[in-house]
């Protein structure tokens, strides 16, 4: 059955797939850049696994009230709804996967909570994407842990608070957050807040990453854009958004 998600539960896929729409794009950016031929591969199947990914998002939204040109590109930069730390480019390719992998993980908890019937099967299948995805990524994070501890610790005490906010803010809890009351999902925000700061902190204890400077208590609420789930007006830019539309192949094609 579909037709009948709240404003609330729209807004929340809307962040998904706006998600991993752009996560999609920032690991084409770094296909060819990857330090052994193993992560350039894992990063374009990653980048084509995420496209499938948000076909299907974009579908459930549009069944939904979405309206699919829309969804599809022909939208204001300030109107994609993508985790804040994608919005620019990364520096790096060790920054690259640090965001990616707190981006990776924080969306598979997101959709994993769902609870709603239109998800039954496609969160499975998702899920079974996102274990190689995070297999790799952790992977990869672990040895640069190792190697370079003081350049992951900045990039992710950098991103963690955007992601803290594409969650949702510690003011939703069981009895707070709408989606829970309503159903849509089965655990709050404040449960994956918590799940993702314990794996944090588990999968750095022995190491020299510090994870004391993240600001785990952000965002405050009444800073917080629940449609959008992020602080400020900040967003993706105009050029990205003619890639995604199809609209800079097209100024190539009149050429």
């Amino acid at each position: 059955m579909t037709g009948n998600w709240s404003h609330e539960a729209v807004t929340y896929v809307q962040a998904i797939a706006d998600t991993k729409l752009i996560l999609s794009h920032r690991y084409v950016e770094w296909m060819l850049s990857g330090p052994v031929l193993e992560d350039d591969i894992a990063g374009a199947s990653a980048a084509q696994d995420e496209i499938g990914h948000v076909r299907q998002l974009f579908e459930k939204l549009a069944q939904n009230g979405r309206e699919r040109d829309w969804l599809q590109g022909e939208r204001a930069p300030e109107e994609f709804s993508n985790v804040a730390c994608l919005d620019e480019n990364v520096d790096s390719w060790a920054e690259l996967v640090a965001v990616a992998d707190i981006t990776e993980r924080a969306t598979w908890y997101l959709i994993d909570s769902i609870a709603h019937e239109d998800f039954d099967g496609l969160g499975e299948r998702i899920g079974q994407d996102e274990y190689f995805h995070l297999e790799h990524l952790d992977g990869r994070l672990e040895h640069n842990a190792e190697q370079n501890p003081e350049q992951v610790e900045a990039a992710i005490t950098e991103a963690m608070p955007a992601v803290l906010a594409y969650i949702g803010p510690s003011t939703l809890d069981a009895d707070a957050d709408p989606l829970v009351e309503s159903g849509f999902t089965d655990r709050s925000a404040v449960d994956i807040r918590d799940g993702l700061r314990d794996h944090y902190e588990s999968a750095f204890d022995g190491t020299d990453v510090d994870l004391s400077g993240v600001d785990w208590d952000v965002p405050d609420p009444d800073d917080w854009d629940e449609t959008r789930r992020r602080v400020g007006e900040g967003h993706i830019s105009p050029a990205l958004v003619d890639m995604l539309n199809g609209e800079e192949n097209a100024e190539f094609a009149r050429t």
